[in-house]
């Protein structure tokens, strides 16, 4: 069985990205520390790792031109959020960071989510999400 889980996203200044998620609160295993060929973003209590690697070593890895973000999105990552104050807050942080707010503060879901949206400088969407409670089905 797999022990981990790496997501790996291109990014066009690995110290940007880096400065970017750090702004935002966000840890950065130290397996990575100092290299110019990635970082590894921490996430969550379960310590998924998102790896940030410069655009040239992501073709490189994968032998494919790179998705151009401008024209559409290739991936949204959901970030769970503790309270409606820390999706809040999360986006606050990344509109001042730099990156782009495509989704204020609201509630969804029938009310017991409250969610937002942001672009990461490299134009990677994350969606923020608190859940007051799981509907039953």
């Amino acid at each position: 069985m797999t022990k981990e889980l790496w997501l790996n996203l291109p990014v066009k200044d690995l110290n940007r990205s880096r400065e970017f998620f750090g702004k935002l609160g966000f840890a950065f295993h130290p397996r990575h520390e100092g290299s110019d060929e990635m970082a590894g973003l921490v996430i969550g209590d379960q310590k998924v790792l998102v790896m940030l690697v410069p655009e040239a070593t992501f073709r490189r890895y994968t032998g494919q031109e790179i998705a151009d973000t401008s024209q559409g999105t290739e991936v949204l990552f959901s970030i769970d959020a503790a309270s409606r104050e820390e999706v809040d807050e999360l986006v606050r942080k990344a509109e001042e960071a730099g990156g782009h707010v495509f989704g204020r503060p609201k509630p969804a879901g029938g009310g017991w989510m409250y969610g937002a949206g942001f672009a990461d400088p490299d134009g990677h969407r994350w969606n923020v999400l608190y859940m007051d409670q799981i509907p039953e089905s």
